[in-house]
């Protein structure tokens, strides 16, 4: 009886490797600027109330993501037969990875694979809201937001609307 134990504690043991590969997301708010929250990092974050009201990018983010990306990468950030599930890329990549593949596009060719992100750099309505996408895949990466249209946001605050206009018409 008392080798059970340690054999079945080594054979948990790939179990708990792949555990602490695990990224650690830091999703807790830190700051704010007036228009999106940031963590400890200054990462672009949710901020969700107790009540489940999303803050306005988002929901922004979510909207952004349904006109331009679910096309290929599935409703939801779920992923498809045609590209990965971005709620887990958001989980996984760096931030400043993320909008380099976004804006840059991105090839991968090789015997098992072959992907390609087209680069969405020149696409303002992409790139003018690549935060808001970004915290919205954090979101439905971490299980804060559920499947579907949110249920509750709050209102696009006026300095959210003048950073908007100012990356629309730059």
């Amino acid at each position: 009886m008392k080798l059970t134990v340690p054999i079945l504690a080594l054979s948990l043991l790939p179990f708990a490797a792949l555990a602490a590969d695990a990224p650690a997301v830091d999703v807790a708010v830190a700051s704010e600027d007036g228009i999106r929250a940031f963590n400890a990092e200054e990462i672009p974050t949710y901020n969700i109330a107790a009540d489940g009201t999303l803050d306005w990018p988002t929901f922004s983010g979510y909207r952004r993501y349904h006109a331009e990306c679910h096309v290929c990468h599935g409703p939801d950030g779920e992923g498809s037969s045609y590209a990965p599930a971005l709620k887990d890329s958001a989980l996984r990549m760096d931030y400043y990875d993320f909008v380099g593949v976004v804006a840059a596009g991105r090839q991968k060719v090789g015997a098992s694979e072959n992907s390609v992100m087209p680069s969405f750099g020149t696409n303002p309505n992409v790139m003018c809201y690549l935060d808001d996408i970004y915290i919205y895949l954090r979101a439905r990466g971490t299980d804060a937001v559920e499947r579907g249209r949110p249920a509750k946001r709050a209102d696009k605050s006026e300095a959210f609307a003048a950073a908007e206009a100012a990356c629309m018409d730059g």
